[in-house]
C-alpha cells in the first residue's frame, strides 16, 4: 500500500463524444474537491461538448473515438498517482476524493468502483440497481458506469485498458481481480437513465447478459458491438 495515498493526487479521466447536454453536471460534481486534476478526452465531437469543457477550465485532449483509447490517453498524460475513470454523463457524490482515498488504503484492495443511481424516477430502474449491487459486492464485477479507480502503477501493471471496441471495463476488472480485491464505495455515482429510456429497460438488461456470455465464449468484441448498435 502506497503510505501516501492520503495526498496523493487524484486524476479524473472522463471519455466524451457528443456529451454537451451531460458534461457541463459531469464536471460540476468535481468541483468540491481539491487536490485533483480532471482531463477531459474527446473522440470526435460534433456538438460544443468541447467547448464546454474549455469555458470551464478544464484540460481537454483528442483521441481516436472509442472509450478504451480514450482513457487510455488521458491516464498517459495524468498528473495524479491515483486515476478515477468517470463517464461523461454521471455525477460524482460529495466527497467523493476521501472515499477514494479511504478505500485504496484498506489492506488487499487493488481498485474500487461506486453504488450507482439512475437518475430517473422507473421502479424498473430500481431493480437494475438492485442486481447492480447485487453483482458488485457479490462478484467484485462493478462496470463503468460505476466510476472505477485505481493507482496508476497498479493501471501499469496490468498494461492500462484493453483496446476494445466493447467490454473494456469488464476486461479490465477481470485482471484486476487477480491482483486482490475490488472495493466498493457505498454512496452511488448518479448516471443518465438515457440508454435503458430509449432501448428499453429489459431489453438492455437481456442484451447485457447475452453480450457477457458471448465474450466469454470468445465472440469478437467487434461483432459483438455490431449486436449492441
Amino acid at each position: 500500500m502506497n503510505q501516501n495515498i492520503t495526498t496523493d493526487r487524484i486524476s479524473i479521466i472522463i471519455p466524451a463524444l457528443n456529451e454537451a447536454s451531460n458534461i457541463k453536471a459531469t464536471l460540476a460534481s468535481t468541483e468540491s474537491s481539491t487536490n485533483i486534476e480532471v482531463i477531459v478526452v474527446d473522440g470526435g465531437s460534433k456538438d460544443n461538448t468541447l467547448q464546454i469543457a474549455q469555458s470551464l477550465g478544464i484540460k481537454v485532449i483528442s483521441s481516436q473515438p472509442g472509450r478504451a483509447m480514450q482513457m487510455n490517453a488521458g491516464a498517459a498524460i495524468a498528473s495524479g498517482e491515483i486515476l478515477l475513470f468517470l463517464h461523461a454523463d454521471t455525477c460524482l457524490p460529495f466527497g467523493f476524493d476521501e472515499m477514494i482515498r479511504t478505500t485504496l488504503q484498506q489492506s488487499g484492495t487493488v481498485a474500487g468502483a461506486f453504488a450507482l443511481r439512475i437518475n430517473a424516477p422507473n421502479w424498473g430502474l430500481r431493480l437494475v440497481e438492485w442486481g447492480v449491487r447485487w453483482r458488485s459486492h457479490l462478484w467484485q464485477m462493478p462496470y463503468g458506469d460505476q466510476a472505477i479507480f485505481l493507482t496508476k502503477a497498479t493501471f501499469k501493471q496490468i498494461g492500462s485498458f484493453p483496446e476494445l471496441r466493447i467490454m473494456e471495463d469488464f476486461e479490465l476488472i477481470r485482471q484486476l481481480k487477480r491482483l486482490g480485491k475490488i472495493a466498493i464505495v457505498s454512496v452511488p455515482v448518479i448516471t443518465s437513465p438515457r440508454k435503458w429510456l430509449k432501448q428499453g429497460i429489459l431489453t438492455i438488461t437481456i442484451l447485457n447478459q447475452i453480450i457477457i456470455l458471448a465474450y466469454l465464449l470468445g465472440v469478437s468484441p467487434d461483432r459483438i458491438r455490431s449486436w449492441y448498435r
